[in-house]
């Protein structure tokens, strides 16, 4: 008997859990999986208390509280200078995870092609897949992970319909510049595409690069979807409280997919997350200054032990390429390095469909506290890496 749907053949498990898993299994200092050593301001915890306390546990709205996507609102305009209509043009999802699957959902009939920027977030991939869609990956190609403007005309074809963007990038750590963003607003108005952008990272950009929201381009409002959430910039990745913006048709179009996943989620979290986004809104800048000192010791002890990491220009991801160490490739290094260093890492082949390009790479984390990335590269260095 078959049990499992044919919609998810070929769809791993995530590496993330796979990673986690061995990380706890081995006792080894995870610089893998993206979640803070630290919680978010003490501020909107408390917040999160009074909401409890104050009987906040029932269904919220299925777009989400009021006083929440008023708070996006807020954030676009005082940020970017958009002003989404917190009635329609707002929506509060379970993490940009769920905005993800839902305007895949909304939007991908079956067949209809889908371009990506390759690396991706592997969500993307099984999203795409469920949704019958077809991915068209746009490879950013190290040493220097830029975007092809060329590469992005060459996947679009008369099928594609959605081109699924992620800035700042992971996992490779790029920022695009603007020409970079005027290219894809190009592509997607000569072709009538929609645009889902994965912005989670927004206010993770070090010093000399920009974050340059896709919706603030002349012709590209009315077609994008931007999605965020407070888990990456304010430190609850647990909370799983994200949002979309955009014009009301499309973010309608994911409201409607939306309602049969989770309808809503995270009653007493959602006025807190309001809280974060009005009074807490410098927490992500100081944030941001703490993770470039991190960033700097993370790169600098990956060189110490033979590991030249690719410095990012955002997120809180580094890349190395583990090839000169005689690896078959950076799964077989990862699986082995919690014995050979006490360290778990990601290898960043799970994020490619161009097996060549993302065989070597591995992608390590730097949100933890400057004692546990100390901690982790002093171990590599004193480890025997090579095969």
């Amino acid at each position: 008997m078959r049990t499992q749907a044919r919609r998810l053949d070929g769809i791993p498990p995530t590496v993330f859990t796979q990673m986690s898993a061995l990380a706890a299994r081995t006792g080894a200092l995870n610089l893998g999986q993206g979640f803070p050593d630290e919680d978010g301001p003490a501020s909107v915890v408390q917040a999160a208390r009074r909401a409890l306390a104050e009987g906040r546990n029932q269904y919220a709205p299925g777009p989400g509280v009021p006083e929440l996507r008023a708070a996006i609102s807020r954030h676009q305009q005082r940020h970017y200078g958009l002003e989404p209509d917190p009635e329609r043009e707002v929506v509060v999802t379970t993490g940009a995870t769920e905005g993800i699957a839902a305007a895949l959902l909304a939007l991908v009939d079956p067949g209809d092609e889908v371009a990506v920027l390759e690396p991706y977030y592997d969500s993307y991939l099984a999203m795409i897949q469920m949704a019958g869609g077809v991915r068209r990956p746009v490879t950013l190609r190290a040493p220097d992970f830029r975007l092809d403007a060329d590469a992005l005309r060459a996947a679009v074809t008369p099928r594609t319909k959605v081109l699924l963007l992620n800035t700042p990038h992971n996992p490779t750590g790029t920022v695009l510049t603007r020409a970079e963003l005027e290219a894809v607003a190009q592509v997607a108005v000569e072709h009538d595409l929609v645009v889902i952008t994965d912005e989670v990272y927004e206010h993770l950009v070090y010093p000399g690069h920009e974050h340059v929201p896709l919706a603030t381009l002349p012709g590209m409002w009315e077609r994008t979807l931007t999605l965020s959430s407070v888990g990456k910039s304010w430190s609850f990745t647990g909370w799983k409280v994200g949002w979309a913006t955009g014009p009301a048709e499309l973010v309608g179009a994911l409201l409607s997919a939306k309602q049969w996943l989770t309808f809503t989620s995270g009653s007493p979290l959602q006025p807190a997350v309001a809280e974060a986004l009005d009074a807490e809104a410098q927490w992500p800048g100081e944030l941001c200054r703490s993770l470039a000192g991190r960033r700097d010791l993370l790169v600098a002890g990956l060189a110490d032990a033979g590991l030249s990491a690719y410095t990012p220009e955002g997120t809180y991801f580094a890349l190395t390429d583990i090839s000169a160490l005689g690896w078959p490739d950076g799964r077989a290094f990862c699986e082995a390095l919690p014995e050979r260093a006490g360290v778990v890492a990601i290898p960043a082949q799970a994020f490619y469909d161009d097996v060549e390009e993302g065989r070597h790479l591995v992608r390590w984390a730097f949100c933890k506290t400057a004692e546990v990335i100390g901690e982790g590269v002093r171990r590599l260095a004193a480890a025997d890496l090579r095969a």
